[in-house]
């Protein structure tokens, strides 16, 4: 495992759950951030889904203590160098085409590329890329398709995203090939719009507990 490997390793199993966070503005992104961090949750992924996502990502890596923010949605190298130069700690992407991952191979933070089958996983692989987004989860086949590749593939690790949620995240975490997930149920809609910094902690103390 190379440095860069062993770096996003560390990051994301500091805990069960990495939030995957769309943001419409830095207004909330810093109180957001703040509250999942309080509840335990220190990875942080920021999609570049709007156009606050660059912003968002400064803000948090240069005001939020104790959290790992990084860029998600990253689909081509321009995006990829934008988020390095915003202050991301890791990368995540859906998938990985061959210019992004020979970006990824010359970036300074780690990258997680996203697979749905055991040919991209082993692919990537065969590039250095050991943990890998399995996405999207629950249509990709869960974690009965998980289980499966777990034997031929025990080197691969994967962060299953994509329709995990409170009642099936701990179903995933019992996985020997799973280190992690990625959802947005700590961070609800209503409670975001509202401010509810307070319920999105307890939320982020609970997945914290998991695993």
């Amino acid at each position: 495992m190379n440095a860069r490997e062993a770096s996003l390793f560390s990051i994301l199993t500091a805990a069960p759950v990495v939030p995957v966070l769309t943001i419409e503005s830095v207004a909330v992104a810093l109180p957001l951030a703040r509250a999942l961090v309080a509840g335990d949750l220190t990875a942080l992924e920021v999609t570049l889904r709007t156009p606050a996502g660059l912003d968002c990502i400064r803000a948090i890596a240069a005001e939020v203590e104790g959290c790992d923010v990084g860029a998600g949605t990253v689909l081509e190298p321009r995006q990829l160098e934008a988020a390095v130069e915003a202050g991301a700690k890791f990368l995540v992407s859906p998938g990985a085409s061959p210019n992004l991952i020979s970006a990824a191979k010359d970036a300074p933070i780690p990258f997680l590329p996203g697979v749905a089958t055991a040919g991209e996983a082993m692919t990537l692989a065969e590039q250095g890329f050991t943990a890998l987004k399995f996405f999207p989860a629950e249509p990709a086949g869960g974690t009965s398709y998980l289980k499966a590749i777990g034997a031929p593939l025990p080197e691969i690790k994967f962060c299953p995203t994509g329709g995990v949620g409170p009642k099936n995240a701990v179903d995933y975490l019992a996985l020997a090939n799973v280190i992690c997930v990625g959802g947005s149920w700590v961070a609800p809609a209503d409670a975001v719009s509202q401010g509810n910094w307070t319920r999105i902690t307890a939320l982020s103390r609970e997945a914290a507990s998991l695993g």
